[in-house]
């Protein structure tokens, strides 16, 4: 299988990608994605995900930005190791006789400066640098140049950001642009022809998804065998259709259970016809019955299966037509196509950790819960109100549980928050994973 790589970034860095890709045209197929503005990063990869196997972007900036869309694909970029920094300090003292504390410099961390001019057995005295991981906006890496070749301080400048050296070069200061090689962006292809191998064999894994509509009697009461009969077929016909998107089989179990057998592929490769949710909405039109779908991923059918089962039964404790998703790796996701879907994981080897949540009282899966809706809030804090209507529990046990996690150094507290009318603020919570609790 050849996997589609999506290949975001400047036109000149996107050029150099597409010609280091073709070494690997038997495992990667590279699809350019050329923006004129790094802010184009986000629409980008939301439009595409869904045609895209693995992302690869042209450095640190773009690939910050992606992740801070809710993409599901594996996203890489070409490390600015010393190599990239040596070509151009090379140009700025040998070539350009600079001094380089007369030389602005962004990004590159202060260790991996000072390293590369050891190497190279240059000094600098005074480092003119803008480190910073992640993303930071053009325009403030702008200013920093600028303010500095203004007030005389420095000759020159080197920036990795594309959009930055256009516009210091147009401004008429001397700019020099540090790249990822062909050493680092042909690394980060390899990693990426590693990471379609290995999405192949999850694609090639076994999925079932059980289908369980509870108390099916009281659809056939004072009914005809006829009526039953009919009733029986729709939902089979439903079900028939939804299978036959899957490219799947499915066997029905009696009782209000049916069981699907598909790949991993087929399912996370499904049009929308294909959703369980549609699924689920469309037997909501026969039934008002409890009625919800698990779904398991498995080298095995029977470890498939399994997981199938352990997810109808988060499914049922969530409540009413739900889907619920439990991966091989024991990642539970759900519930699938809602907002407020949350990932977590119902296992750990981790026997410090469950240690510590043994002596707090609290669950190793609600643990993970709260953690998963802590992070889809992007504040890396939370409360006990939303805690509750997430996780559907009441405010009384959500304070419970945070208070258990503080008192054992899995959460911290960090404020309060003023209630929307009379009573108590509101306490905000940070819970902690375990490398920082302990």
């Amino acid at each position: 299988m050849i996997a589609r790589v999506g290949a975001v970034g400047p036109k000149d860095s996107i050029e150099l990608i597409a010609e280091i890709g073709k070494e690997f045209q038997n495992q990667l197929f590279v699809i350019p994605f050329v923006y004129n503005s790094m802010n184009e990063t986000s629409e980008i990869v939301m439009r595409e995900e869904h045609d895209i196997d693995i992302w690869v972007f042209s450095g640190q900036a773009p690939y910050s930005i992606a992740l801070e869309q809710p993409i599901k694909r594996k996203a890489l970029f070409p490390q600015l190791n010393g190599s990239s920094l040596t070509k151009v300090l090379m140009e700025i003292v040998y070539r350009d006789r600079l001094i380089l504390d007369r030389v602005s410099f962004d990004t590159i961390l202060p260790h991996h400066f000072n390293e590369t001019c050891t190497e190279l057995d240059l000094t600098c005295d005074h480092i003119h640098l803008l480190s910073y991981t992640g993303f930071k906006p053009e325009e403030d890496l702008l200013e920093f140049h600028s303010q500095l070749f203004a007030s005389g301080k420095v000759d020159a400048c080197a920036t990795c950001l594309s959009g930055v050296y256009e516009k210091l070069k147009a401004k008429g200061i001397p700019v020099y642009r540090i790249q990822p090689n062909r050493m680092t962006i042909r690394t980060m292809l390899n990693l990426a022809s590693t990471e379609g191998e290995t999405m192949h064999f999850k694609k090639s894994q076994i999925a079932v998804m059980l289908i369980n509509i509870e108390e099916t009697e009281k659809l056939i009461e004072n009914k005809s065998s006829y009526d039953i009969r009919r009733l029986d077929l729709q939902f089979q016909e439903m079900i028939i259709d939804h299978v036959e998107a899957l490219s799947g089989s499915f066997i029905a179990l009696g009782n209000g259970k049916f069981l699907v057998f598909t790949t991993r592929g087929a399912f996370e490769a499904a049009n929308s016809i294909a959703d369980p949710s549609v699924l689920l909405e469309k037997l909501a039109l026969l039934t008002d019955l409890k009625t919800n779908i698990g779904i398991g991923y498995g080298v095995t059918a029977l470890a498939a299966e399994r997981n199938a089962q352990l997810a109808i039964q988060h499914a049922k404790k969530s409540g009413n037509f739900i889907a619920i998703l439990v991966k091989d790796t024991g990642e539970i996701e759900g519930p699938l196509q809602q907002a407020k879907s949350i990932n977590f994981n119902y296992r750990t080897e981790d026997l410090q950790m469950l240690e510590l949540l043994k002596k707090a009282g609290v669950t190793i899966t609600t643990y993970n819960k709260m953690l998963s809706v802590q992070k889809n809030l992007g504040q890396n804090a939370i409360s006990a109100s939303l805690i509750a209507e997430s996780l559907s529990m009441t405010k009384r046990n959500a304070r419970r549980i945070l208070s258990d996690l503080e008192e054992h150094n899995l959460a911290e507290l960090i404020g309060e928050e003023a209630p929307s009318n009379r009573g108590r603020p509101s306490k905000i919570y940070r819970i902690n994973p375990l490398t920082q609790s302990v």
